[in-house]
Parts: structure tokens; sequence; C-alpha cells
């Protein structure tokens, strides 16, 4: 069975913000399956059980499999380990970009949507994902870097920091990321 792509957008984010519109197009370049869900977001929307609802639709239908390769930027990295741990499900790679884990202090409205997907046992997703990969920066302006490292440290020594690459966003530059292409 070929491998199959899941690109994720974080807090108040959509599947066409940041770099997420140019992998998708490099990955159906190469005619290749790939996914962007439109996940809820503002607050009242963005949590855990509604992204979560979302998810269980794709495994359902058998999009979320041992041949999935996930790339998650923000708020998803977290999601996503809390999602493949609670129902307990394999993928064949995890691209995390900017992740973080039971972090506040962003603004209130970032810290009430992303509340809900913070877990306490985030070790255990490397029990569903034997190849986790890490991206973060040295100058995040709304996630410490010690926040991004620890989250990495704990869940992979493959790590990338990118020097001054902000959030890894947009507003950083990265409307395109090449860097993740050696992924696929």
């Amino acid at each position: 069975m070929k491998n199959n792509y899941l690109l994720v957008h974080g807090s108040f984010g959509s599947p066409f913000s940041n770099w997420l519109p140019y992998l998708r197009k490099e990955i159906e370049n190469k005619d290749l399956e790939v996914y962007t869900p439109d996940l809820p977001t503002g607050v009242n929307y963005q949590n855990y059980a509604n992204w979560s609802k979302v998810f269980k639709t794709y495994v359902e239908a058998n999009i979320i499999n041992e041949n999935t390769i996930i790339f998650a930027h923000s708020i998803a990295p977290i999601f996503i380990c809390k999602f493949l741990v609670e129902n307990k499900i394999k993928v064949k790679r995890l691209i995390f970009v900017c992740g973080f884990n039971n972090y506040f202090g962003i603004d209130k409205d970032y810290d009430a949507v992303n509340e809900s997907m913070y877990f306490d046992n985030l070790i255990d997703v490397k029990k569903y994902c034997d190849d986790i990969v890490c991206f973060y920066t040295d100058n995040d302006p709304y996630v410490k870097y010690d926040v991004e490292k620890e989250f990495a440290d704990t869940i992979t020594e493959n790590q990338i920091v990118i020097s001054g690459g902000g959030h890894l966003n947009s507003e950083s530059g990265y409307t395109e990321f090449y860097e993740l292409l050696k992924y696929l």
C-alpha cells in the first residue's frame, strides 16, 4: 500500500495558511494522496473533542493508518500525539513543526483553544510511531525555545533547529518549506 499524507494546521489556522498549500502541491505533483483537514478554529470551536471528531472520520475511512505520514504545525503536533495514543493508532512517520505541550501564556484566546489538546503521556506516542522528526527554532515569538525543545526531547532525537525561523509560519516567511520535502 502506498503512503498517504495528512497536513494539519495549528490554532486559528487553515489548510490554506503557512506552508501547507506549498507542501500539498509538492505532494500532489508526485501523484500521491494528500489530505488537509479544515479543522474547527476559534474560541468555543477549537478543542480536542471537535478536532477528534474530524480525525475519527479519517480513521473510519482508513485514511489514517500505518502508511500515513503526518505533517503538523504548532498546536497540531500535541493534538496528533494525544489522538494517536488515546485511539491506539499506528502511523508511519510524524513530522512536527514548532510543537509544544502544556504551555500557557501566548494570550487568553490561544490558551483557551490550546488547553484541551495538552496531555501528560506524551512519551507514549513512541509506541505508535517509530519515525518522528521535530523542527523548531531559536526565536519563536509565541512559544519559548525551552518548551519546544522539551517537547522534541520527549519524543525523538531527530531534531532540526532552524536559526531565526520564528514560528515557521507565513509571518516568518515560511510560505514554502523546502526542508520538509525530504520527509515525503
